[in-house]
């Protein structure tokens, strides 16, 4: 009979060992589970990369993601062709697959840029990679390097900057300092 019930065994275990999951019912790693991670250390290593890879993704996506005020400032923005002074033409285009993203392009340049909020109002977009600044006034653009603290481009006009700009050669805008009713 014992020889019966180990000869039924062993036919049975290996039946036994397939059908287990990775972890016993204590929460232990099997046999099967342990002989994996002994046979292919890779595999363990390439399942962390994906699951790291995917948060980073997620982070990368949150990190994206613009504000309500953000999306506002990005639809006042002039967005073509725009010449500059001495010549010069950006282009700047709203990114489809991203709302609220910008590309500009230029003569040696390419940014990926989004909103800013400012505290003057002036439309800001960044691209805090290159440390490129795009600032829209309402008579001119500007494009500035904050790393190396200068101007790439400037002077630069959609046509409505073109007609605010006409506008304030007609009737300039009253200084600060000369504000209504100061005695001098």
């Amino acid at each position: 009979m014992k020889r019966l019930f180990a000869s039924t065994l062993i036919l049975i275990a290996p039946a036994m060992l397939l059908a287990q999951t990775a972890t016993d019912v204590a929460g232990k790693p099997t046999v099967k589970a342990a002989a994996a991670a002994k046979s292919s250390p890779t595999s363990s290593r390439t399942q962390l990369n994906s699951a790291a890879n995917q948060v980073a993704a997620g982070i990368r996506a949150a990190e994206a993601a613009l504000t309500p005020a953000e999306l506002a400032i990005a639809e006042r923005v002039h967005v073509g062709q725009l010449p500059c002074e001495l010549g010069a033409t950006v282009s700047l285009e709203s990114d489809a697959k991203s709302p609220g993203y910008f590309n500009l392009l230029g003569k040696g340049f390419r940014y990926r840029m989004h909103p800013v909020e400012t505290s003057t109002g002036a439309v800001r977009l960044e691209d805090p990679h290159a440390g490129a600044v795009w600032l829209q006034l309402s008579n001119k653009s500007m494009l500035m390097d904050q790393k190396q603290g200068r101007r790439l481009a400037d002077e630069c006009s959609s046509p409505a900057q073109v007609a605010v700009a006409e506008a304030l050669k007609k009737n300039p805008a009253p200084s600060l300092l000369d504000a209504p009713g100061t005695a001098r």
